[in-house]
């Protein structure tokens, strides 16, 4: 006999479809059809219940400030101000991180989110450390630092204020156009060489977008906060990541608006599918794309070495094999001929004074 396909249903507003549960748990459940017609009616079910709500958390944490040595990534120190990410993108190499909370990596990551409500007092502690010496920080490189709890909470914009007051530093990247209520202190920051900001857009297809990112802003919205920010004097960059084989196949056309708005600097990475993201990733696909799921997932394994994901430095940002490298030859050569990345982004890092403690001035 046949197995009994379990069909997967999509959650509005949401991009990934079950709670699949994480690398860690003891128990794994699944629907199972005993013939008497109960996954028809439980997806029928599933399909009329309301919208799954967002839950938020709050935790006092210890340290902020992440170290990072990988010789693929540019930056020395990131934050991120939350854990989760209501966006849910289907992508994001940062899901198998609520596993350690005993989270799923699916559903939970983007409706049950982590607010890390000290961490301003925590990051003015390190910033005065006397071993404390200023390099560039990077502000949402896991998970979105402008996602929408970031309206209510303000805890980005409370980390920038701390940056502004000390003179460190610092680039974020982000999906969001909430980043423009900020301008107000990452203008006057940019105008000095302290900051610089990084937009991504995946693609320009609106109807992929909100299956991809269901949560995020719509990608002609992201490049009018391109405009915004260039216009304001802010250095802009774009992020065409990830690229996925036979899904965003726009990079060129991305990378044209971008400039268009004011872009000066891009870069990409192809889809990473840590741990719980290759499962969840391939119900998306079988939900969304079930014609070309084994065509795309076969791609990606060429670009892994035969892998769902090969977490080698030398290769995990950008893949290896024929098609990694006709992704990077399709960036470089549009980036070359648009004009991106002929002038670095330097931040300044001798600008930088020690915090005073929480509410206390300075007398000069």
């Amino acid at each position: 006999m046949p197995a009994a396909r379990i069909p997967i249903h999509a959650i509005k507003g949401r991009g990934a479809a079950t709670h699949l549960a994480h690398r860690f748990s003891r128990d794994e459940r699944n629907a199972f059809d005993d013939g008497w017609g109960t996954l028809e009616e439980g997806a029928a079910e599933a399909e009329e219940l309301p919208p799954l709500a967002t839950e938020v958390r709050f935790e006092d944490v210890r340290s902020v400030l992440n170290e990072n040595d990988s010789p693929d990534i540019s930056f020395d120190r990131s934050l991120n101000p939350y854990r989760g990410c209501e966006h849910g993108c289907i992508y994001c190499f940062a899901r198998p991180t609520h596993s350690y909370l005993n989270l799923s990596p699916g559903l939970d990551f983007e409706t049950r989110l982590i607010a890390k409500r000290n961490i301003v007092e925590v990051l003015r502690a390190e910033l005065g450390r006397r071993s404390y010496r200023p390099s560039h920080i990077a502000i949402g490189t896991a998970t979105d630092c402008y996602q929408p709890i970031e309206r209510e909470l303000r805890l980005t914009r409370s980390v920038i204020e701390l940056l502004q007051e000390t003179r460190h530093p610092f680039a974020l990247v982000t999906k969001s156009s909430a980043v423009e209520r900020d301008l107000d202190l990452i203008a006057p920051m940019a105008a000095e060489h302290l900051a610089a900001v990084y937009i991504t857009v995946t693609t320009l297809d609106g109807e992929l977008a909100r299956k991809l990112e269901p949560r995020a802003a719509a990608p002609h919205r992201r490049l009018r906060t391109i405009r915004t920010l260039a216009e304001a004097g802010v250095p802009v960059g774009v992020s065409v990541a990830p690229q996925i084989p036979f899904v965003n196949e726009d990079m060129e056309q991305v990378l044209e608006a971008a400039w268009a708005a004011g872009a000066r600097s891009a870069f990409y990475t192809v889809i990473r599918l840590p741990w719980e993201v290759a499962p969840l990733f391939r119900q998306w696909l079988e939900l969304h794309y079930p014609q070309r799921a084994d065509r795309i997932m076969a791609r990606i394994h060429e670009m892994r070495g035969g892998k769902d994901y090969d977490a080698d430095f030398a290769t995990r940002m950008k893949g290896s094999g024929l098609w990694a490298d006709l992704i990077r030859q399709r960036f470089e050569k549009a980036a070359n001929r648009i004009g991106f990345n002929r002038e670095r982004i330097a931040l300044d890092l001798g600008a930088f004074r020690p915090p005073g403690a929480a509410g206390q001035g300075r007398l000069f």
